[in-house]
């Protein structure tokens, strides 16, 4: 008579689960996220990877952080950019500087701008859309622009609802939404780092609203300030069933995830420990087990650098991200990382990877492939 088998622990139920590729409890995740062993999480990554991209290529993108003001009322504590109105650095990018920026990324290949700002208490949709309008009147660029919060702001000084707001700014040539502001996407958090924004359920609504009139957008997460681990897992699981929803609807949805470690110095929770690469890989791996409906995984080498960046492909990654011909936000915090598209497309190859460029909907840039090819 064989004796009885011990039950199985959460963490011995959890690596078996993402053994097989099944969908993940929170609880799982987050036994695997506090418990289990890097390499073996950076295993199991892999392996999801590859069952979501087969091919062996990490993609990446040529575009532009354009940060069209800093004046925020949000008042963050992690963020050492904006500054408050009235504040003698503060300012609002004039349509000269604008289309400098614009031309130039045009120039070095780049496919879309990431524009972005502070909530200014004057900026609301109208004025915004005027900007949009302005850029698609004149450049063949792609707007890849404002985050939820901004959206939330805009709507409410404008007197719009979200719903409202999104067809104008649609209407006005926005071509897909990013996704900034998100932070954690608890409550508990978010009043303790950035008290002025929307709140999670409105980030989340935003999205929602996005996808169902077609738009794609990306989620992110900043960790590394506040949160407990199971905060994590839960900002998780409340981005998995809002792509599970928008899935269902088959319109817009979430093409990718960006997890990035906040950076605390210059910010007012300086001091805080900043979070470790280790502490990084084990977070971007659980993603990639955690988030079964998302495509793709996005490293993070702004705040990671180029090394990490690369570990990151055997940890669940399968894109490198932008070129970022700009960054404003991660280098006021004393963070400055800078990576042309040769090294890119370089550190993609040294990993045994095949290096294309892409667009913001993961779709390959033609005039890429040769270039690529050649670096």
């Amino acid at each position: 008579m064989q004796p009885a088998r011990a039950p199985r622990g959460p963490l011995e139920g959890a690596l078996t689960a993402a053994e097989e590729g099944r969908r993940l409890s929170p609880a799982q995740a987050e036994a695997l996220l506090t418990r289990a062993e890097l390499l073996t999480l950076g295993r199991l990554a892999f392996a999801a990877r590859l069952r979501h991209n087969p091919a062996p290529t990490v993609t990446y993108a040529v575009d532009r952080n354009i940060n069209f003001t800093n004046v925020c009322i949000s008042g963050c504590r992690f963020c050492a950019f904006f500054r408050p109105p009235g504040h003698a650095q503060g300012y609002v990018l004039g349509r000269d500087e604008l289309t400098r920026k614009i031309q130039e990324t045009l120039d070095l290949g780049g496919t879309h701008i990431l524009i972005q700002g502070g909530l200014h208490p004057e900026i609301g949709i109208t004025a915004i859309c005027d900007t949009f309008r302005f850029i698609k009147e004149n450049f063949p660029i792609h707007i890849h622009g404002l985050s939820p919060p901004e959206v939330v702001h805009m709507a409410r000084l404008d007197g719009l609802s979200l719903g409202e707001a999104l067809d104008r700014l649609l209407e006005a040539g926005l071509g897909s939404i990013p996704g900034g502001g998100a932070e954690i996407l608890v409550e508990r958090v978010r009043w303790l780092v950035a008290p002025g924004k929307c709140t999670a359920d409105e980030w989340l609504e935003v999205m929602r609203l996005a996808h169902a009139k077609g738009l794609m957008t990306t989620a992110t997460m900043m960790f590394g300030s506040v949160e407990t681990p199971a905060e994590r897992i839960e900002h998780l699981a409340r981005l998995r069933a809002l792509q599970d929803e928008s899935l269902a609807q088959g319109r817009g949805r979430f093409t990718a995830f960006i997890p990035w470690s906040f950076q605390p110095d210059h910010t007012a929770l300086a001091g805080t420990p900043p979070a470790t690469a280790v502490d990084y890989l084990r977070l971007l791996a659980i993603s990639r087990l955690f988030l079964d409906n998302f495509a793709h995984l996005q490293a993070s080498w702004v705040t990671q650098g180029a090394k990490i960046a690369q570990v990151a492909l055997n940890f669940g990654a399968d894109d490198l991200g932008s070129t970022m011909i700009e960054e404003n936000v991660v280098a006021a915090a004393g963070v400055c990382f800078r990576l042309p598209r040769e090294e890119l497309v370089r550190l993609a190859q040294d990993m045994g990877f095949a290096a294309l460029q892409r667009d913001t909907f993961y779709r390959p840039v033609a005039a890429a492939r040769g270039q690529a090819g050649q670096a």
